[in-house]
């Protein structure tokens, strides 16, 4: 039986990493899970939670609701999508008080949210749903000679209590399992746990790409072929972002940087153009090149 969710696209993968989403339907169709889209989901709220919690508690409730009302849970791509609307699912099937207030205002637009919907990052269903086994008998290409350094940002496993602890956050390990599953070797380094500085970009440009460049020096120094990211917005500070730390830092890396469904699609068997790495702000031509 296939594992069945709604995807969740939120904002910012449909504009700005359609190589992610391109590379996630790819995968998921041939590891048996079936993505479900629903038209009407909107943005999960995140942008507007440090100025109006119940606002962004509304948003992810009506989100949650269309996948109730179609008896699916939800996957999702973006960490920061996950963070909010895993919260939100675990606030509102706790508290019935809540629920209800909630309930009152997505009256006014015709919804109603019993509390039922789960939600899981995409990179979580792979690891648990199909499982690292699986992952494994899905290899058809050769990747060993790849190193790749995983980057588990900040929304991906923390707040841990309202993931289930599935991981440690702490010690983070299941990025590297699934590397190591898809037969690539996992490059470990001091700066794992760093934010990538994205959260600041808004804020203060030069400390948030003085962030990335910690984290682009220590990957590079360890001898990595690229970086592993389950998160869009990270890739924005690593991808799209790693040419203005080279110019504005005197420095060099020209390091790829892949989605995990593009580094399990590659061990598939998958071609490069089918899982959209030409879309990549970094071309891997290196990394394809030691693939022969």
């Amino acid at each position: 039986m296939a594992v069945k969710y709604a995807i969740f696209l939120g904002c910012t993968v449909p504009v700005r990493a359609m190589s992610y989403e391109v590379s996630a339907r790819k995968v998921a169709g041939g590891l048996g899970i079936e993505l479900v889209d629903i038209p009407e989901f909107s943005c999960c709220g995140y942008p507007v939670k440090s100025v109006h919690q119940d606002t962004t508690l509304l948003m992810a409730a009506r989100n949650l609701s269309l996948a109730e009302e179609r008896g699916l849970d939800i996957t999702t791509l973006c960490s920061a999508c996950t963070s909010v609307l895993t919260e939100a699912a675990r606030r509102l099937s706790s508290d019935g008080e809540l629920l209800g207030k909630v309930n009152e205002q997505l009256k006014k637009l015709g919804r109603k949210y019993s509390g039922r919907t789960r939600v899981k990052h995409f990179a979580r269903v792979i690891y648990e749903d199909v499982g690292l086994d699986k992952v494994r008998e899905s290899v058809k290409r050769d990747i060993s000679s790849l190193r790749i350094a995983s980057h588990y940002g900040c929304h991906y496993l923390k707040p841990s209590e309202i993931y289930d602890r599935f991981d440690d956050p702490e010690v983070p390990a299941s990025l590297d399992a699934l590397v190591e599953a898809a037969g690539a070797v996992p490059v470990d380094y001091v700066t794992k746990k760093e934010c990538c500085g994205g959260a600041i970009l808004g804020v203060d440009e030069n400390i948030a790409l003085s962030m990335t460049k910690q984290k682009l020096d220590d990957i590079s120094k360890r001898g990595a072929d690229a970086i592993n990211l389950v998160c869009p917005f990270c890739n924005i500070m690593y991808g799209a972002n790693q040419r203005k730390v080279q110019s504005k830092y005197g420095v060099k890396y020209d390091l790829p940087i892949l989605y995990y469904p593009q580094v399990l699609g590659l061990a598939m068997g998958m071609e490069p153009e089918e899982l959209a790495l030409n879309m990549n702000p970094i071309k891997p031509k290196s990394l394809l090149a030691k693939l022969g």
